[in-house]
């Protein structure tokens, strides 16, 4: 749990794919233009988008979410 806590990017980049998964808009995010995180959040924003598109939701999708969990 200490790393996970340590490493910010990979944070981001689950808390992103969170976001993404549940539909919500990409203009969400919290980190400051042009920062490694900010990077991290949009790339797991995307593929949690992604899978919401492709309808990766509810037990569907169980299988992605644990991959992203923080």
């Amino acid at each position: 749990m200490k790393r996970q806590k340590r490493d910010k990017t990979e944070r981001a980049f689950a808390k992103g794919y969170q976001m993404g998964a549940q539909g919500r808009p990409n203009e969400n995010c919290p980190h400051s233009d042009g920062n490694d995180q900010r990077q991290a959040w949009l790339n797991g924003w995307r593929e949690g988008w992604s899978d919401h598109v492709e309808g990766y939701t509810g037990v569907s999708g169980l299988h992605k979410v644990n991959q992203h969990q923080l």
